[in-house]
């Protein structure tokens, strides 16, 4: 059948010349034989938009919240109008963004009367981003000549009650692409649903957490056995590092699940890192692609990338972490100390990073957020503790790094400038990492990748493009 998941997110379906533009690529898919099933994220900012309208609603400034909504059915309206031209389906399609914006004002007012934002509440209220972009995207394919039909993604991703980040329910979303999405690609129509929103067992809205238009992609195609999962983006693929960073940053061409994993996890932006879960149960590739540079190859995630000449093939930064550090000399070597630790972490539901630990002490480094203090309340009933904000994770990614001689002398030499307050390896084969000051942290990356990326291995970095960028910037 040729199945492929193709997941566009917000700047992918941002205006009418970045949806004409999704269509097309949708549209060289089906000549080319493919069946896709295409997920959509929300309009660029329009989440960030639809938040804002939740919080003013919250603080009884009701004026404020449906002054957003007014705006923001304006640029959707717009958007229809603009996309759908032919009647009656250009006044269909308007109809249906204002239903969806008449129900996203009911809820509105309601909030800013009762002054209760719940994480309940304020999933429905951002579903609304891609619940309308994914009806207009819909539309917009049909004008173009494709066969499309929008599917509401709450009938088939399936969650608990966890609202704001939600755990799938497997073998529901399983079942219910079966029963929704495979009639269609069988008939050869291109289903089209938005990412990120989803539903519990009694129908209640829910949302997978920021981000997660991609895990609904890599569920979607979890569930129906897609040869391929596709993540379109604004950039070329995953990178060495961030291109705003080291403007000589080159793509690269193939990573192993595990080493795209660890990349999405430290900091690298261009996937979820709950993303590829779904398609490592599976072995499906997944492909990074640029939906405003189809012809590139992008990035290939695969279950066992080849071997690689250089040590890295990637440098990811994490910031604004605090690291923690609890001191307690009348703990040592008690049985359950740790357990006691991170038993707080997981009453505040806070993830930890990193941990070191000696003789007295324990250092692990969090996300900085509101619940510190009361963390740090708590684990003062065990031992010392103090904390301190504006940290930056280093995580260079590669294969094997645990194996190979003197690798750990030559990164830190890289940064012999730079003060470093923690170091983590080890634990894992692929990934070495460090904690440093957050102001430090670009020129940490910048020393690493001038030590790390001078010669890379062709095979699996895009060389091509570095030659290009060096040519044009000789000829000015």
């Amino acid at each position: 059948m040729n199945l492929v998941v193709m997941k566009f997110g917000g700047t992918s379906v941002e205006d009418p010349v970045a949806i004409r533009r999704t269509a097309d690529i949708v549209q060289g898919r089906v000549k080319n034989g493919k069946s896709p099933v295409v997920v959509v994220s929300a309009m660029a900012k329009v989440t960030d938009q639809l938040l804002r309208a939740a919080a003013a609603a919250a603080q009884g400034d009701r004026t404020g919240a449906l002054a957003i909504s007014s705006r923001l059915r304006a640029r959707h309206r717009d958007a229809a109008a603009e996309l759908v031209k032919k009647n009656p389906h250009c006044a269909e399609i308007i109809d249906l963004v204002d239903q969806e914006f008449d129900s996203l004002d009911d809820v509105l007012r309601g909030l800013a009367a009762l002054l209760d934002l719940t994480p309940r509440i304020s999933d429905l209220i951002v579903s609304f981003g891609e619940r309308i972009s994914s009806r207009i995207v819909a539309a917009a394919f049909r004008e173009r000549g494709i066969h499309s039909v929008h599917v509401d993604a709450r009938e088939v991703i399936i969650t608990d009650s966890e609202f704001q980040k939600a755990a799938p329910v497997d073998h529901l979303i399983e079942t219910r692409a079966q029963e929704k999405l495979l009639p269609l690609v069988k008939e050869r129509k291109v289903p089209v649903m938005g990412g990120f929103i989803a539903s519990n067992e009694d129908g209640t809205t829910t949302t997978l957490g920021r981000g997660g238009s991609d895990y609904t992609g890599a569920l979607v195609g979890g569930a129906l056995a897609a040869e391929a999962i596709e993540i379109w983006t604004d950039v070329d693929g995953i990178m060495t590092t961030d291109p705003r960073v080291c403007p000589d940053a080159l793509r690269v061409k193939i990573v192993s699940f595990e080493e795209a994993a660890e990349l999405a996890y430290f900091g690298a932006k261009v996937l979820h890192p709950a993303t590829i879960l779904p398609a490592v149960k599976k072995n499906i590739p997944v492909l990074v692609l640029n939906s405003k540079n189809a012809a590139c190859e992008g990035t290939r995630i695969i279950s066992l990338a080849p071997h690689c000449k250089s040590p890295f093939k990637s440098i990811a930064v994490k910031k604004k972490l605090s690291i923690i550090d609890v001191v307690a000399s009348r703990m040592l070597m008690t049985h359950g100390y740790l357990s006691q630790i991170f038993a707080i972490f997981d009453k505040h539901r806070c993830a930890v990073d990193m941990v070191s630990t000696s003789e007295v002490s324990v250092s692990l480094t969090v996300d900085s957020n509101a619940a510190l203090p009361e963390i740090a309340a708590d684990l003062s009933k065990l031992a010392d503790v103090k904390y301190e904000g504006k940290k930056a994770l280093i995580c260079l990614v590669g294969e094997d790094i645990r194996g190979q001689n003197g690798m750990a002398a030559q990164v830190f030499a890289a940064v012999r400038h730079i003060n470093v307050r923690m170091i983590s390896q080890g634990a894992s084969e692929i990934n070495m990492s460090f904690m440093i000051e957050e102001d430090d942290a670009d020129e940490a990356v910048r020393s690493l990748h001038a030590a790390f990326f001078q010669d890379p291995d062709p095979a699996v970095f895009d060389v091509e493009a570095r030659k290009q960028l060096e040519k044009a910037a000789s000829s000015l």
